[in-house]
């Protein structure tokens, strides 16, 4: 399984065995028999016993609307067995001996043993618990067959099976809030470096789908950053004069402001000059690919025949329940499958309403950005402010904005009872700029920085005054 195997350090170790456990419904039974599959479909041979008293059929309808699923292997690439009547009329030993004949008869390598519970409680005590693991254990080893054990519990870690296991991999399905996230912890991996902390997956369609925690999994880049002092283009007219000739190649920029002041008109005007050897994306939460195309049109950018050729790539992502590393894993998959160089994230609010756990936002933006870093991709990332006019601005947290290279800001500032939108640079680490506040404007030639804007006092706040009746009031005073 992808997402799986780095978590376990590469994947399941060739004569280990594992226990797999959590409450009923965790979904233990799909991850099991969708790791059987994938071992199947490479050649290699499956026994699956199982000490329930659920027949095979029921369980075969189950799976049988999932996308792993092959009823044509059943009997000839995975054999189900079920040692439920022997276990209850002759024991343990004689479930032992079953097992082992079968696993020669089938050449299996891999044994999944669904029940370790009910084997647990027939046993008289932890020796004889201890003894049964064992035995299976020392037979599959023998001819390097892998052993899942399946529990529908949460065991104690030092319980007799705990102790005779190579690794224990634990599912939860929890409540966070009103919403259902369900997560994945290996508790003991012995011979593979395994990935430590919560872990969250999904059941859909095609079965588990494991996301492993973006910190954890690129705590180093994949690959080597190799820095570039080559200015990119921005695509928004006057702008590149104001930057210092463009943006810095392989860096990330946020814009923030408020509602209605041009973020997602920038970062479209920089996504028009994707081409096919730098090619775009726009990966989004707020408006579907038909309204930004729409809004596009509006603004005289034709994104369509960019779209069409490929240079283009917009993803959309509703705002509603989603799981934070999967969005982050899909991004580096999207930049990754086309090579791409300019990214417009619109806007990082999606990623944070996705956090089960806020605290560790920092930690994952640290890792997606120098990620895009090392995949030499120019990023513009866009950020909401709450108010439209306050006396008081916040960038994202003071930590989060010291992970990224530049901050622009937008605003809307009302200045004689006229509303202009500004653009300030406010940082730029790479290139000197312009501390000055330009005025904006959108119309039918897309978004333009104009001039700066007159001198005023208050303009960050969205509510300006010009100097001159500033000065008046303190002689009067």
């Amino acid at each position: 399984m992808p997402g799986l195997d780095p978590i376990l350090g590469g994947g399941l170790v060739e004569g280990a065995s594992y226990i797999v456990q959590g409450q009923p419904g965790a979904g233990k039974t799909i991850l099991s028999n969708q790791v059987a599959f994938a071992n199947v479909s490479t050649g290699r041979k499956v026994l699956y016993v199982t000490l329930l008293a659920e027949t095979h059929e029921r369980l075969f309808q189950a799976l049988g609307t999932l996308s792993f699923f092959d009823r044509t292997k059943l009997g000839s690439g995975i054999t189900y067995v079920s040692v439920f009547q022997i276990l209850r009329d002759q024991g343990l030993s004689a479930v032992v001996s079953l097992i082992r004949k079968e696993i020669s008869r089938q050449g299996a390598s891999l044994l999944v043993f669904d029940g370790l519970l009910n084997a647990r409680d027939r046993a008289d005590t932890d020796l004889d618990a201890k003894t049964f693991v064992a035995e299976i254990q020392s037979q599959a080893a023998f001819v390097g067959c892998t052993v899942l054990f399946l529990a529908s519990t949460r065991a104690a870690d030092d319980s007799p099976e705990h102790t005779m296991v190579d690794g224990v991999i634990e599912l939860h399905d929890e409540l966070s809030g009103v919403r259902s996230v369900r997560r994945l912890q290996v508790k003991k991996s012995r011979g593979a470096p395994a990935l430590g902390g919560f872990h969250q997956f999904e059941i859909g369609s095609d079965g588990v789908s494991v996301f492993p925690r973006l910190e954890a999994a690129l705590g180093r880049p994949s690959t080597e950053n190799k820095p570039s002092s080559s200015p990119v283009p921005s695509g928004v007219q006057g702008l590149d004069a104001v930057i210092g000739g463009g943006l810095t190649t392989s860096s990330v920029t946020l814009v923030f402001g408020p509602s209605g002041c041009g973020k997602t008109s920038l970062g479209l005007s920089f996504l028009n000059c994707s081409t096919a050897q730098e090619p775009g994306l726009h990966f989004g939460f707020y408006e579907t690919p038909a309204r930004l195309l729409l809004k596009a049109r509006d603004i005289g950018l034709e994104l369509d025949p960019l779209l069409a050729s490929g240079a283009l790539e917009m993803i959309w992502t509703p705002m509603t329940e989603n799981l934070l590393d999967k969005l982050g894993h899909n991004l580096i998959d999207a930049v990754k499958a086309r090579g791409v160089k300019r990214l417009v994230i619109d806007g990082l609010g999606g990623f944070e309403r996705a956090a089960v756990h806020p605290p560790r936002l920092v930690e994952f933006f640290a890792s997606l950005s120098n990620e895009l870093r090392a995949l030499d991709v120019t990023t513009i990332a866009t950020w909401e402010l709450r108010d439209l006019f306050g006396p008081t601005v916040s960038a994202p947290g003071s930590e989060v904005s010291s992970l990224l290279d530049n901050l622009v800001m937008l605003r809307q500032v009302e200045v004689n009872s006229r509303y202009k939108k500004t653009l300030s640079v406010l940082k730029m680490r790479d290139s000197a700029f312009e501390p000055v506040i330009h005025e904006v404007s959108i119309g039918n030639n897309g978004l333009r920085v104009e001039v700066p804007l007159q001198p005023v006092t208050g303009a960050a706040t969205g509510v300006a005054k010009p100097l001159e009746s500033t000065a008046s009031d303190s002689v009067k005073a």
